[in-house]
């Protein structure tokens, strides 16, 4: 039974929804606006929120936190050196996620997420 599950599945096995959550994330910090559906904006939302978070203290432990997290060093260096200094100062809500409407093909609801 499901009671009071509340995790978003997407459709997907778990080892596939955290695989694409890690490339949307990815892909989040690499071009800092990506269009996506909505429901999966809303999955990913916080895991970006979470990681900005980290990078917020440039330390050894964070780098290797996030390390452990992305595949590739790229999005953490740009992490490190260029989103967490730019939100030092702010405390939470570094995206925006706005509706862009129904999509021609499927008429899935797409968003666009984007840092502040």
């Amino acid at each position: 039974m499901r009671h009071r599950n509340t995790t978003k599945t997407l459709g997907r096995k778990s080892s596939a929804r955290k695989a694409l959550i890690r490339d949307l994330v990815t892909a989040m910090v690499t071009y800092e606006r990506i269009e996506v559906t909505a429901g999966k904006a809303k999955v990913f939302r916080p895991v970006v929120e979470k990681m900005i978070t980290v990078a917020k203290t440039n330390t050894l432990a964070s780098r290797r936190q996030l390390l452990a997290y992305f595949s590739t060093e790229q999005p953490v260096k740009k992490l490190i050196e260029v989103l967490g200094p730019r939100f030092k100062d702010r405390n939470g809500g570094y995206t925006r996620l706005t509706k862009m409407g129904i999509r021609q093909g499927d008429a899935a609801e797409v968003a666009v997420i984007e840092f502040v």
